[in-house]
């Protein structure tokens, strides 16, 4: 596989029984994707189970048991290929605990796909997993209507929950939706075109993961190169090599470039960008590279490389949109340590503003109690300045994590806005 096929990363959401683990079991299956012990392995359990169908979602569910052990793995990654595109898709588990695990798995998604049982249609779950992906700025929304065979292929079951979904979907933020009939279990509009369903003439979903256009979901304007660590390998050979190393957080750093340090604000030029294969004329987001400057400047970890006429904003007062994760309510005037980019810094929330009501997404100004899978509108005040844009120009300069400084567990995701 030669590393120029594209990388799609996409995201699947749905409730416990909605045929999750059976659509990606199905994509692995009908695609070639999976190896062949793996398939050897589920045909034996499903014939010692005595079923006739190989089970597909015996595929994906050998993840359930390390989660049933208290949901330490919050998501998983599958990862596969086809000839045209290479595919990791973060599972996550469907308990009502999962708003942090979709938060956690898809803020790099280009692609979510939301399941709804053609039975049941639209329920409060997918209209939290629409607006979480809306949140999280996830560019493409594919709606997977599974079960299909349980509702004879009824093309008005399925217009009926587009439409209902469609009614919710406008009111978010959220640029491209496409709809899909399927059946995970027969196998219908997943890879292969179905039979069943003449009266749709839409893809399959696998040749929309293949041709979806991508190219466009990461930011190539702004450029920002969060500093993570500094290189001084203090050898002979290397004595004056001083390297900052980091993952490109957006837009491209040419060699060459005249950059903007931050926050000191001296200036300087891009000599060399170094990877562990060796040198690169240009760097773009999310590689990671060591980019080494003209003059001898001290940097450190949690500072930022930007351009001059392009830089990010400063502060230390930020309005954000908050997904709360952990059964201690978000306190008013709380301190929380926050991860940014790079940095780490200590925070006070200053103003719960208001919560968000997912199915109705009116603003509750009245009850700001913000407890697990809350949504909620917070102002924090930080203890020193951070580089950010606001999360729609940038996704990851623009979302921070809060962390409990008692148990130094992730108990928040924020969108800054």
């Amino acid at each position: 596989m030669d590393h120029h096929t594209e990388l799609l990363r996409f995201t699947t959401a749905g409730s416990v029984d909605d045929g999750k683990s059976t659509l990606i079991g199905r994509l692995l299956y009908d695609s070639k994707a999976i190896f062949e012990d793996q398939l050897e392995a589920v045909k034996a359990t499903s014939e010692k189970r005595g079923e006739e169908e190989v089970n597909l979602a015996l595929l994906t569910d050998g993840l359930k048991a390390e989660r049933e052990q208290g949901i330490t793995i919050d998501v998983a990654y599958r990862y596969f290929a086809t000839p045209k595109r290479k595919f990791i898709i973060a599972d996550t588990p469907g308990h009502i605990q999962y708003t942090r695990n979709m938060v956690t798995g898809a803020s790099t998604a280009n692609v979510a796909l939301i399941l709804i049982d053609a039975r049941k249609g639209v329920l409060e779950q997918t209209r939290r997993h629409a607006f979480i992906a809306s949140l999280l700025q996830i560019p493409h929304l594919v709606v997977c209507v599974n079960k299909m065979d349980l509702v004879d292929y009824s093309e008005e079951r399925y217009e009926d929950i587009k439409e209902e979904f469609s009614g919710f979907s406008h009111k978010l933020d959220v640029k491209d939706v496409h709809f899909i009939p399927i059946s995970a279990l027969k196998g219908d509009n997943v890879v292969d075109r179905s039979e069943n369903t003449p009266w749709y003439d839409g893809t399959t979903l696998l040749y929309y993961l293949e041709n979806v256009h991508i190219g466009s979901d990461h930011n190539f304007i702004d450029m920002r190169f969060p500093v993570q660590n500094v290189i001084r390998p203090n050898t002979d050979e290397f004595h004056d090599y001083r390297g900052y190393a980091g993952r490109v957080a957006g837009g491209v750093m040419k060699k060459g470039d005249k950059v903007l340090l931050l926050p000191s604000g001296f200036t300087s030029s891009i000599k060399k960008i170094d990877t562990y294969d060796g040198e690169l004329e240009e760097a773009f987001a999310p590689m990671s590279v060591t980019v080494l400057l003209e003059d001898d400047l001290d940097l450190s970890r949690g500072d930022m490389i930007v351009r001059e006429n392009n830089q990010p904003e400063i502060g230390q007062d930020l309005e954000v949109m908050v997904c709360w994760f952990t059964n201690r309510p978000l306190q008013l005037r709380g301190k929380y340590t926050i991860l940014h980019t790079t940095q780490e810094v200590r925070c006070v929330v200053k103003q719960i503003r208001y919560k968000l009501d997912i199915n109705t997404l009116h603003r509750n100004e009245n009850d700001l109690t913000i407890d697990m899978n809350d949504i909620a509108r917070v102002v924090i005040r930080t203890t020193k300045p951070l580089f950010f844009d606001i999360y729609r120009k940038n996704r990851i300069t623009g979302s921070i994590i809060f962390v409990d400084e008692g148990t130094n567990e992730t108990v928040g995701a924020g969108m800054i806005i």
